[in-house]
């Protein structure tokens, strides 16, 4: 199959999605200003991007930077979720003391929505990026550590038997053995946490910060600017899907072994 016919099936849907939202839009079954027809909405976007004739008014020309703001939010609490993730996931699925003594604490914080964290964040960090980066880290945080435990847990005991007959230390076991055999699962929680990260930037962008695609967002709507606020999802859903894309490129490069014995070895 040709890359071209490849980019064609990806534009398939997103194509039909729009021309249908195009007609209906422009059907007069709703009035224009509550559904911005995607004509109206890319004209939007593209003043906020570069500012050619102030239709988003006090936004034109504002988009990159405002990118920038939740980009850089989702950056370190999601770098903080990665690390912090990937070690105690690591932890808890090899030393049975830690399961014993942290996981509960673990599993009782985990059904707590991040949102309703939002007063305690805005009482300790205050209306900042602290708050936001606090919350995007809970969002991220918890389906990495999950599917790292998993990963570890998983791990085939054979491997780590034969490895500590051939003289493997502790140390050597979960860096050559343990830790490239729990890397399908823990990139499976990279992708989910990557997710939820902008997810969690828009929430808090919302109530605790004055910058960034979340406050567009939420700003648009109380001025009934419903064109603005559709360009902000599609915003986010691009950044989301881009962040996504780099993470499977990564995932293909560190799990290059599995090539040609798993089913992800078909895609092209």
């Amino acid at each position: 199959m040709t890359a071209l016919s490849k980019s064609w099936e990806r534009a398939v849907v997103p194509l039909f999605i729009l021309a249908a939202w195009e007609v209906f839009s422009r059907s007069g079954f709703l009035p224009a200003a509550l559904l911005p027809a995607p004509s109206v909405v890319l004209h939007t976007w593209g003043d906020w991007m570069f500012g050619f004739d102030e239709t988003s008014q006090g936004n034109t020309g504002r988009w990159f930077a405002d990118a920038l703001s939740s980009a850089t939010r989702v950056a370190a609490g999601y770098g903080i979720a990665v690390v912090s993730g990937v070690l105690l996931g690591i932890a808890i699925g090899w030393w049975r003391w830690v399961e014993r003594t942290v996981e509960p604490t673990i599993q009782m914080l985990r059904p707590v929505p991040p949102v309703s964290w939002i007063p305690l964040a805005i009482i300790w960090f205050g209306i900042a990026n602290k708050p936001a980066i606090f919350l995007v880290f809970l969002g991220a945080f918890f389906p990495i550590l999950m599917n790292t435990i998993h990963g570890v847990k998983t791990a085939d005991r054979n491997l780590i038997r034969a490895a500590s007959m051939m003289g493997a230390t502790e140390q050597q076991l979960l860096r050559h053995v343990v830790f490239p055999a729990a890397l399908p699962s823990i990139f499976a929680g990279l992708r989910i946490g990557i997710g939820a990260a902008w997810m969690l930037t828009v929430t808090a962008e919302m109530v605790a910060v004055k910058s960034g695609l979340g406050y567009v967002l939420w700003d648009s709507y109380y001025f009934l600017r419903y064109d603005l606020v559709l360009a902000a999802m599609a915003s986010i859903g691009l950044l989301g899907y881009a962040t996504d894309a780099l993470i499977k490129v990564l995932m293909s490069a560190a799990l290059h072994w599995q090539h040609g014995s798993t089913l992800q070895s078909r895609e092209g």
